[in-house]
């Protein structure tokens, strides 16, 4: 069965107060229940009250997703500021204390909480997640095993989260390290078959780690019941032109892969040792810093591998119908990260609530001159 490499795309936004800048929780009846009126199943609550989810339908092209994409966005921002609030596109809230932050009302919420204590509570970050859509789970397991070499190229492509409690942490997405606290995250080990796979999720349903495979949270994974690869690494991108380019990138690196794969061709397995140390540095540096290429021993700057990855998924761009958006990624070296831009902004000013605002006024670049024009931040 040839995949056929639909897109879905979902984004975790903050509600912020216009006045204070801090996280706000949203009234349940108005953001979630008008957003589900106006959206359907494409919005959704989180486990924090001051997040809401937005999703995607299932997209046969990057062109389909980014008018979703958009239009979900601009959905979301009127509806915050009907409601008082401003819509935010960013990792982690540049000062806001999770410990005043409710939960939503949910049993799945409540039991999560339980069953993790602190550790769910803390958890208030934001991210991105991209299901590129890969039906047969064989060929989905090896497509796995391959594209984790390129995670820590991409969390470096998305980092948008240098602020945590009012503090600089000094690295480019802090949100990797408040997950990294979770079980079953980061790096996925390397997997022979589907059934290796499939045994591995038995065992932790069997022994009560977990009740299904939803609750196995690693960068990359395949869904249980979507028939999809998912991508779980990425901070949530300030702009949705930045949200379009990544998950085309996504969508390049699984359908090249599949290419390679289809034609017995192999690609190097790396250990999950190995990959983590990119991803500390993806984390710790951004698009600023250096990864391992670890074939050729030697560390190699962020923007000549991403250059690189270009390259390497060229072959199927015009297949996919993404060039322009792919290579788009390129406007985020030339013009830093989100965190790159948030740390500009705090330098220039020295003040968060700037950083807010600036974030606040990005999350709608790109949605149409008339959204949230009349509505400036106090």
């Amino acid at each position: 069965m040839e995949p056929t490499f639909t897109l879905g795309i979902e984004e975790e936004f903050q509600t912020v107060d216009p006045v204070t800048r801090d996280l706000r929780s949203h009234v349940h009846t108005e953001i979630i229940a008008k957003g589900k009126m106006q959206l359907a199943e494409r919005v959704k609550p989180e486990m924090h009250q001051s997040v809401v989810e937005v999703g995607t339908g299932i997209c046969k092209n990057i062109g389909e997703a980014r008018a979703e994409v958009i239009e979900l966005r601009q959905h979301m921002v009127r509806l915050a500021e009907e409601n008082g609030l401003r819509l935010a596109a960013v990792g982690t809230h540049p000062f806001a204390d999770w410990t005043t932050q409710g939960i939503f009302p949910d049993d799945r919420y409540k039991t999560i909480v339980e069953d993790m204590q602190q550790v769910a509570r803390a958890n208030l970050i934001f991210g991105l997640h991209v299901h590129i859509g890969v039906e047969d789970k064989e060929a989905a397991i090896h497509l796995m095993n391959a594209a984790r070499y390129f995670l820590p190229h991409i969390l470096a492509l998305s980092t948008n989260s240098p602020f945590w409690m009012g503090r600089n942490t000094g690295l480019m997405s802090y949100r990797c390290k408040v997950f990294d606290k979770f079980p079953r995250t980061n790096i996925p080990d390397y997997f022979q078959s589907w059934g290796e796979y499939e045994n591995f999720v038995n065992l932790l349903i069997k022994t009560g780690c977990i009740d299904n495979a939803k609750k196995i949270w690693w960068d990359i994974r395949p869904h249980p019941f979507f028939g999809t690869l998912e991508f779980r690494v990425c901070d949530i991108p300030m702009r949705a032109d930045e949200t379009i380019a990544l998950a085309a990138l996504m969508q390049a690196v699984i359908a090249r892969l599949y290419s390679l794969y289809k034609s017995n061709l192999g690609f190097r397995l790396y250990r999950r040792a190995l990959i983590m140390e990119n991803k500390w540095r993806a984390s710790r540096y951004g698009i600023n810093g250096k990864l391992i290429d670890f074939g050729k021993k030697t560390e190699v700057s962020v923007s000549d591998l991403t250059e690189e990855l270009l390259q390497f998924v060229d072959p199927v761009l015009d297949q996919l119908g993404s060039r322009k958006e792919v290579e788009s990624v390129r406007s985020i070296l030339k013009e830093g990260t989100g965190a790159d831009r948030q740390l500009r902004v705090f330098e220039e000013t020295g003040d968060l609530k700037a950083v807010v605002d600036y974030i606040i006024e990005q999350t709608k670049v790109g949605l149409g001159a008339e959204v949230g024009s009349a509505s400036k931040v106090g």
